[in-house]
């Protein structure tokens, strides 16, 4: 497979959109970078640094997704190789499509991933998915 491809993941320690911006927040500020730390690195990292991004689940949905800056191989303290995911701070929100769970990440073709609702916050949570993508489609949102 070539192409750009996107990852996709459980959010664990956040049950919501906001949750997950206020811990990664705490990151940004005390580390300078934004890094989700992984066990593997992903095979297909050539694809994902093409313009990939990282898609969270929370709730039984995909619901936000944040760009991926870069893929590190890194050592932890007690010398065990990791992947250090770089994300950017910008979350941005998506429609929310059903998924299940499940454990690690996974990779999400280009073509399965959920179109964008735009920064988090810009959006009414209230609005309707659907109301929210045709004000979009007239370029309202």
């Amino acid at each position: 497979m070539s192409g750009r491809s996107h990852l996709i993941k459980m959010s664990v320690g956040s049950e919501t959109v906001v949750g997950l911006a206020q811990w990664q927040a705490l990151r940004l500020e005390t580390a300078g970078e934004l890094i989700h730390p992984t066990r593997m690195m992903p095979k297909r990292a050539a694809e994902i640094l093409g313009g990939g991004s990282i898609y969270w689940v929370f709730l039984k949905a995909i619901r936000v997704r944040q760009r991926i800056l870069d893929l590190r191989a890194e050592e932890d303290a007690d010398g065990r190789a990791f992947c250090a995911i770089v994300l950017d701070p910008a979350l941005i929100e998506v429609e929310n499509w059903p998924h299940r769970a499940f454990q690690g990440w996974r990779y999400l073709p280009v073509a399965k991933a959920p179109p964008d609702r735009g920064p988090v916050g810009s959006i009414d949570p209230a609005m309707p998915e659907e109301m929210a993508r045709d004000l979009r489609d007239l370029g309202f949102l």
